[in-house]
């Protein structure tokens, strides 16, 4: 019989989880408590799943009935708990601008219906809260915040939080153009940036840059498991001005900063080591605004996806993924090793 590791053990592998962020593992193993504290023994069954229970590496972006408790079906002070829960895993402004895509329902649900196009009951408290695991023991568990637009997953081990993708948000209509919200824009800094870049090319970059004359009809990632995509496309940052370098730098940061200040501050200070100079720029389609365009951002175990074709270009789709960790893949492959091979 094998000794198991204690919670000081550490890995013979150096993977980029590897750091330690006991602040956020406390501040989510905490909230995570108090939320399943505030629950009937009804709703803890909804919201539970085993941690090796394959829902766990299940993600979806549309509409669709999941699993997990819905905020629904849940009471004030269970609402509150569960919102204090997500708010551990993102930045301030994250955190708001989750809030406003569910809110976002409540815009999304008329216009479909002017339209004549209803599809789904647009309903801002359609959002599940997922515990998978034991946040109080010293297993591996993890916590997920999904619905429309927004999909959230965070995997924690012993002081470390070893996973924070697939992270996912998503925006229809991208602009309000009526009403009394006319001219929001969630996620109109993905947007901006990356026009920006793009139309600073010169022919021979955009000539390396784009890889797809139209934009694809989603994220070509998908909702895989694993983000399996070819090797990095499109125009390498080492041939890309200074100036331009400064605008892919900031576009990776407004995907990067979306997580907690701690995680994003790990997480930037690995691209200005030596990650930038691997990431690659690519484009699908037109750069305008108005017409359907796609882009990434791919080096190594890095990847963003943004799409904007469907609703006449005016419907967002964008992920943060890591190739090998999501859902703490690589982690868990070395936990499995260390902690039940006998």
């Amino acid at each position: 019989m094998t000794t198991r590791p204690t919670a000081e053990h550490e890995h013979p592998h150096k993977h980029d989880y590897q750091h330690g962020h006991p602040k956020a593992a406390a501040e989510m193993r905490d909230a995570a408590t108090k939320f399943l504290a505030s629950l009937k023994p009804e709703q803890k069954a909804k919201a539970t799943f085993s941690f090796y229970d394959g829902e766990r590496i299940f993600w979806y972006y549309p509409p669709m009935n999941r699993h997990g408790l819905r905020i629904k079906d849940m009471d004030a002070k269970q609402r509150q708990a569960a919102k204090a829960l997500m708010a551990t895993g993102l930045s301030a402004d994250a955190n708001q601008k989750a809030n406003a895509i569910m809110e976002h329902e409540g815009i999304l649900g008329p216009l479909e219906k002017e339209q004549g196009h209803i599809t789904w009951d647009r309903d801002p408290l359609l959002y599940s809260w997922t515990i998978f695991g034991d946040p109080a023991g010293q297993d591996p568990w993890g916590w997920r915040v999904e619905g429309h637009h927004v999909s959230l997953h965070y995997t924690i081990w012993n002081e470390r939080v070893v996973s924070a993708t697939p992270f996912f948000f998503g925006a229809n209509p991208a602009e309000v153009r009526k009403g009394p919200k006319q001219g929001l824009r969630i996620l109109g800094a993905r947007q901006d940036i990356a026009l920006e870049l793009m139309n600073s090319l010169d022919a021979g970059q955009k000539s390396k840059a784009l890889i797809f004359d139209e934009a694809p009809a989603d994220i070509l990632t998908f909702n895989a498991a694993r983000a399996s995509l070819p090797k990095e496309q499109g125009l390498p940052s080492a041939r890309m001005s200074g100036t331009q370098k400064e605008m892919l730098m900031a576009l990776c940061t407004e995907y990067v900063t979306a997580l907690r200040p701690d995680l994003a501050s790990e997480k930037m200070d690995e691209l200005k080591q030596g990650g930038m100079d691997k990431i690659h720029f690519a484009w699908g389609g037109p750069a305008e605004k108005f017409k359907p365009h796609y882009y990434r951002l791919h080096g190594g175990n890095f990847v963003v996806e943004y799409d904007n074709r469907q609703n006449g270009a005016n419907h967002i789709h964008s992920v943060l993924r890591n190739v090998e960790n999501d859902f703490a893949n690589d982690a868990m492959r070395d936990h499995l090793l260390m902690y039940h091979i006998l």
